[in-house]
């Protein structure tokens, strides 16, 4: 056991599952409140489409040594803003449809950019799956200042945030910046997404985000109780997954997913019952 802590990847690992929980908990539980989950894959998608840009304009000497996670945070955030610039236009039921049709594009400039990298797509197809046990001591830093950055400010500007979420237009007749909170929300989601991209992968970042929210406000009392079972939900999911991950040496983003998606079933069966 003590052979094990003692390994660096799996610790640096262990550190990001507890810190990705945290980010679940907050932005996760907002974006469940808000009914924008869909929103979580799409900027996902987008970062991925950044990212792999990142890598062809490096391949191809255009911009030499171009960081893909700086792609990514490009991309996810202009993902984000343009989702929210819509947004406080249109419907609900067009935001739907606008961010259905930016998932699609960016799921198609992604595929169009891998295409063109040849060898050096494993890079993109790396953010693509994930892996915890690779993260590097960078990553980690990185994972550390943006998970404290969006915890304290969701903690700082809860009321705000929650309010804005079950109630958008008694928020603006009492006179907040709903524009101002909104666009800052998004903002956390898509670099929250982005930092997790690296650890989980585009494909699971939903799952993380998403799902041990979604699973704690099948059974919550209040919107507390919401993130702090998430956050619960969210560890579980990570460090059983990770411990299994290394028995059966298999991706542990995905067993965490399957153990995440297991919760929910639980929880939702419990609602019902």
């Amino acid at each position: 056991m003590l052979e094990i802590l003692s390994n660096p990847f799996i610790m640096r690992a262990i550190i990001a599952v507890i810190l990705i929980a945290f980010v679940s908990s907050s932005i996760g539980s907002l974006t469940i409140f808000r009914g924008q989950s869909f929103l979580v894959a799409g900027i996902a998608h987008g970062a991925l489409a950044g990212a792999a840009l990142a890598i062809f304009l490096d391949y191809y000497g255009i911009i030499p040594g171009m960081n893909p996670i700086l792609g990514a945070a490009l991309f996810g955030l202009a993902m984000a803003l343009g989702i929210g610039y819509f947004s406080s236009r249109d419907s609900r039921e067009k935001i739907d449809i606008i961010i259905g049709i930016s998932f699609a594009l960016a799921m198609s400039l992604a595929i169009l950019f891998i295409s063109m990298i040849r060898e050096y797509a494993v890079q993109a197809w790396g953010l693509i799956m994930g892996d915890l046990l690779l993260l590097t001591s960078v990553d980690l830093v990185l994972l550390i200042i943006i998970s404290s950055v969006t915890v304290f400010l969701v903690t700082l500007f809860y009321r705000e945030f929650v309010f804005i979420s079950f109630d958008e237009e008694g928020a603006y007749a009492l006179g907040l910046r709903v524009m101002l909170y909104n666009y800052l929300l998004l903002v956390l989601t898509a670099l929250s997404v982005v930092v997790l991209l690296k650890g989980v992968g585009a494909i699971l970042v939903y799952v993380m985000l998403i799902i041990p929210a979604a699973a704690a406000n099948n059974i919550a009392s209040n919107t507390s109780n919401v993130m702090i079972l998430s956050l619960v939900f969210a560890l579980i999911s990570g460090l059983l997954g990770l411990a299994v991950s290394l028995v059966l040496n298999v991706a542990p983003s995905a067993i965490a997913g399957l153990i995440a998606t297991i919760i929910y079933i639980i929880t939702l069966a419990a609602r019902r019952r």
